[in-house]
């Protein structure tokens, strides 16, 4: 998550805490694909029911962006995903401690999706600030790659979107080529998401890397086309997305900053 592990606080027993809100956690989620919207809605009076929709958080971090977005739409299911045991601990945290009832914290990464949810079940994926992985040999773990989206495609229903949410242009302009191959339309697009839309809800994440400068993009895209005998042709390497004036004197996207940083010390030497 964000290209960095998320580290244990001082006198924080992350057992104790994923006990503490195991209400918030789904640990068999797989058992729920093509059913969460009844499975987890709240009991009513003559026991019916059921949400809108169903919405995927990928790579949730600490969830602060979900809680915000539950929320604001209570008769919708989100379902945070990360990989990273913390962040599930603290996103559940942070559900049970806004009482939410319409959020579910699942343990789980990208090729999980097509196990844990059911043909066309998600009404949208939210890739918020994806771990950028700039090296070549590293790309087959985005969660923005030709792979990933044609697993994604199956859990989407029509018309669903992919938000892609990024501080890095490279990033970006690299998700923009496997949106092409995986047969997504990009629908909308921007380079300050913040200025267009300052009303979305962010996350601490966000905010932080707003303070040093960045500037958020930001992509809607839906699976609108079959793909066509898919394969990967794009570049892998994020250095071939770089800027030619290698951001100037500006804001280097988080995880690229040692990249950068090498290629101008070899443009110096030359």
């Amino acid at each position: 998550m964000h290209g960095m592990h998320a580290r244990l606080p001082r006198n924080f027993v992350l057992e104790e805490r994923l006990a503490r809100y195991a209400d918030a956690i789904e640990l068999e989620p797989k058992r729920l694909a093509g059913c969460w919207a009844q499975a987890c809605a709240p009991l009513t009076t003559d026991g019916l029911g059921g949400f809108d929709e169903v919405r995927l958080d990928l790579g949730c971090g600490k969830g602060a962006f979900l809680v915000a977005a539950a929320a604001r739409e209570p008769n919708v299911l989100f379902v945070g995903m990360d990989l990273e045991p913390l962040c599930i601990a603290y996103t559940a945290q942070h559900v049970t401690e806004a009482g939410l009832r319409n959020v579910v914290v699942v343990p789980g990464k990208g090729s999980a999706v097509r196990d844990v949810f059911g043909e066309g079940e998600l009404s949208c994926v939210y890739v918020n600030f994806p771990t950028p992985f700039p090296r070549k040999r590293e790309a087959g773990k985005r969660l923005v790659i030709l792979e990933r989206l044609l697993e994604y495609r199956h859990a989407m229903a029509p018309g669903a979107l992919l938000r892609l949410r990024t501080d890095s242009q490279p990033f970006r302009d690299f998700a923009l080529t496997q949106f092409e191959l995986a047969g997504y339309d990009v629908v909308w697009s921007t380079d300050d998401a913040r200025a267009e839309r300052p009303d979305d809800p962010t996350s601490e994440y966000e905010e932080r890397l707003a303070s040093q400068g960045a500037r958020v993009r930001e992509v809607w895209a839906t699976p609108a086309r079959e793909a066509q005998n898919p394969r990967q042709t794009a570049e892998l390497s994020l250095v071939e997305y770089l800027p030619g004036d290698l951001f100037a004197n500006g804001y280097v996207p988080h995880g690229m900053e040692r990249t950068v940083e090498n290629l101008r010390n070899r443009n110096a030497r030359r």
